[in-house]
């Protein structure tokens, strides 16, 4: 490699390619021979061209020497210089091209290349002439074009004249130029499909003539046809994200998820409905690509949630997988009170801050105690300084410090040519009393399988009141006897008469433990024998239990006095108007479907109507 001025210029660099200096002598031969510049024509031409190789290869050796000595000297890739893409155009200057025609030639001597080269020498300027027209008929078009075209350089010469007809066709519908060249190399590789995709009528109607920003590169009904050659099961889901595929059509519904509104409850119900979903949460990209390969690997009845936020890096990310659902069905949505929405939110528990290092759920009666289990905190996702619920999250949300999550709107909008109807839900229709015949009943409309447990849908689930179940329930607390292990299980849910005798009130008499919180103690009939025959270890394991339940219910009744409320959240906008303006603003909005297809809804939310009632005493005051 010659030595140079700038080795962290590209274009310097590939000007000093060996290919360029031959190329740019026989072009000043060309131009200049009739002034006999090169005095002796060919002979001189030729003289010449040998010259600039000798010194090439002399300049190469001098390099190579050098970074043995000074390694340090070694030029960086040409990939990493910051002028690499602008660089790429001189490997299309017809110095560069007639240049590595020249190389080629005299590395194949042997094979009789000198009797092609004047053969090559046309190929090549014709070639060069091809890339100029693209390029300056492109260019604006997709700023990259020369960097996608020269890592396909030869496949893209072969198919020119049936690629340059596409584009040329295509050249007013940006969205789908920039598919093809961010994709180029799959759009030759697989050019006979898609350039029948592009030219054919359902291309035009669906997404030419309503200029879709997010056309895809292939026949969607041919990608869910397995007998095809390509489909869905041979393309991975960030490569079909890549070429704006729509996700495979086999869901039945999409459900409109909006933060706060029971989304924890709602999925769980789903799944006892044998319903697959995807992951509610993760950022547009990630729910796409785990949408998509449960659709793929998937023949159950499949729905697709909708994340509820979107922020200033994940906005264009979620507008483009709204409109990858391009299948027409239902959609539900849970709704909830907007300022009730507000506190599990301010109460969110902290899942990334769970303190598990600090949790035991395996203890010894004799040698743990009780102080001990009770040495922990509850993580709150957005605390004060003391680790507790702070209504100053209330003025973060407002100011989409944790991004924006007042997207129904945006999520309606974007798919308002998909859903054939919106099913509503309010908040009620899915607490414990009414969620199994809320299931039922939806059940009939969307086809799905009916919900069969009713005691599956009987608790509250990730309710702020009992953030403290995720600290101490399930635990297994034992005691060793004659060689045997007594165990009771103290969990939340039921377990089997089968194996387990319900020891709950046998040692809990709490109306607050046993119905609020609905704490269950087990003890396995095998062990039954051991804890009834010795009277001492009976009393032991009554006095710690009695003792652990006290603790757990002080617990459970001073982390609840720390929970906001409604009237707590409604207060602190009353005090900040500049807040509570901010969250006008906001459901305004969002609202604006759920006014017009549910008013007695939206009239069923108390905190919201004295919500508004605060808004219009502002109005009034300004």
């Amino acid at each position: 490699m010659p030595l140079m001025h700038n080795p962290n210029s590209a274009i310097e660099r590939i000007k000093n390619h060996l290919a360029y200096k031959l190329g740019k002598v026989m072009i000043d031969f060309s131009h200049q021979r009739n002034n006999y510049k090169y005095g002796g024509g060919y002979i001189a031409l030729f003289k010449k061209l040998y010259q600039i190789n000798k010194q090439h290869k002399k300049e190469q050796k001098i390099y190579q020497q050098t970074i043995q000595v000074f390694p340090q000297l070694k030029y960086p890739n040409l990939e990493t210089c910051s002028d690499y893409e602008q660089a790429l155009k001189y490997k299309f200057h017809l110095s560069y091209m007639l240049g590595e025609v020249l190389i080629q030639t005299f590395q194949n001597l042997h094979k009789g290349s000198m009797f092609k080269l004047a053969k090559n020498i046309k190929k090549a300027n014709r070639e060069f002439k091809i890339f100029k027209e693209i390029f300056n008929d492109f260019a604006k078009l997709s700023p990259n074009i020369v960097k996608v075209i020269s890592k396909n350089k030869q496949l893209f010469l072969k198919e020119f004249s049936r690629i340059q007809n596409i584009l040329k066709i295509h050249q007013d519908y940006q969205p789908i130029l920039d598919n093809i060249f961010y994709n180029f190399n799959y759009f030759i590789q697989n050019f006979d499909l898609i350039e029948e995709w592009l030219l054919s009528n359902d291309f035009n109607e669906k997404y030419k003539k309503e200029n879709h920003p997010y056309p895809s590169l292939f026949d969607p009904k041919k990608l869910n046809d397995e007998k095809e050659k390509i489909n869905y099961k041979n393309i991975s889901a960030e490569l079909a994200w890549e070429m704006n595929l729509p996700l495979p059509d086999n869901y039945e519904f999409v459900f409109l998820l909006v933060h706060g509104a029971g989304t924890t409850a709602m999925t769980r119900y789903l799944r006892l409905c044998d319903i697959n979903v995807n992951r509610h949460w993760g950022d547009p990209l990630f729910q796409y690509i785990d949408s998509y390969r449960m659709l793929v690997n998937s023949k159950a009845y499949n729905a697709i949630i909708l994340a509820g936020c979107l922020n200033k890096y994940s906005f264009n990310f979620g507008i483009k997988f709204y409109n990858l659902i391009q299948k027409k069905i239902p959609a539900i949505c849970v709704m909830r009170d907007p300022i009730s929405v507000l506190r599990p939110i301010v109460n969110h528990y902290g899942n990334l801050k769970h303190p598990k290092d600090k949790i035991c759920n395996y203890i010894d009666i004799d040698n743990y105690p009780i102080e001990k289990i009770f040495n922990i905190q509850v993580p709150y996702a957005y605390p004060d300084e003391n680790g507790k619920p702070t209504l100053n999250t209330v003025k973060e949300y407002a100011d989409d410090k944790y991004g924006n999550f007042y997207i129904l709107n945006i999520k309606i909008k974007e798919l308002q040519n998909v859903i054939k109807k919106i099913y509503y839900l309010d908040m009620i229709d899915i607490m414990p009393e009414n969620s199994f015949k809320t299931l039922t009943r939806l059940s009939q409309i969307l086809h799905f399988n009916p919900p069969e447990s009713s005691v599956l849908f009987s608790s509250k689930l990730n309710s702020s009141d009992n953030h403290v179940d995720y600290l101490f329930f399930p635990k297994t607390f034992y005691m060793e006897y004659e060689g045997n292990r007594i165990e009771f299980e103290v969990t939340k849910y039921k377990l089997s008469s089968d194996e387990y005798l319900d020891y709950t009130k046998y040692f809990i008499d709490s109306p607050f433990l046993l119905q609020d919180i609905g704490v269950n103690i087990y003890l396995s009939k095998n062990n039954v024998k051991y804890l009834h025959c010795n009277q001492d270890i009976n009393i032991k394991v009554i006095n710690y239990f009695k003792k652990f339940i006290f603790n757990l219910e002080e617990f459970y009744k001073e982390e609840r006095k720390k929970i906001i409320n409604e009237c707590e959240i409604l207060n602190f906008m009353r005090i900040n108007p500049d807040i509570l303006m901010k969250y006008k603003n906001k459901l305004d909005k969002e609202l604006v479907h759920i006014k017009q297809h549910r008013p007695d809804i939206v009239a069923s939310w108390k905190y919201y109507q004295e919500f508004e009632k605060m808004c219009q005493e502002l109005d009034g005051n300004i």
